[in-house]
Formats: structure tokens, C-alpha cells, sequence
């Protein structure tokens, strides 16, 4: 993958606008989608979705999402099969 910071609007700690991320193919002919990283969590925007549209998680429920490669495997288990 490649991963690029298209703005930093930090002042040593993250604010509400936060660190935006572009997410192309290895080959960066393609782009995946943007990553917001903010104080609140993070916001993923598949392709060319806005951020207000992106899918948003706390810090909290990445923590509970990533505790253990178990608890990351079994989430990825269900996302695949719904």
C-alpha cells in the first residue's frame, strides 16, 4: 500500500480536524480511500466518500477491535461474512 499524509493541521497533539491519509494500491495507480485521524477516533472513507459520509470508530471501540489478534481475526471473520 501506500500511504501519504495529504494535511497536517496538528500542533503537537491531534485536534478535531486532525491527519488526513490517502490510501492507494502498491502500485499507486489506484486510491482506496482516506483516513482520518482525529482526538475522537478515526473516520475510513472508502474511495471518493467525503468524511462526513465515512465510517467512524471511537478509540475505544479500536481498542476493543485490536485488544488481541483473536478479537482483530474474529472482526474480520464477521465483516467477510455479512
Amino acid at each position: 500500500m501506500q500511504v501519504r499524509i495529504k494535511k497536517l493541521d496538528i500542533n503537537m497533539m491531534v485536534k478535531q480536524n486532525g491527519i488526513e491519509f490517502e490510501v492507494r494500491t502498491p502500485d499507486g495507480a489506484s486510491q482506496l480511500g482516506d483516513c482520518y485521524l482525529t482526538m475522537t477516533g478515526l473516520v475510513w472513507c472508502k474511495g471518493r466518500t467525503t468524511k462526513p459520509k465515512g465510517v467512524k470508530i471511537s478509540w475505544d471501540e479500536l481498542a476493543v477491535l485490536l485488544a488481541s489478534n483473536d478479537a482483530k481475526k474474529t472482526a474480520l471473520q464477521a465483516v467477510r461474512l455479512g
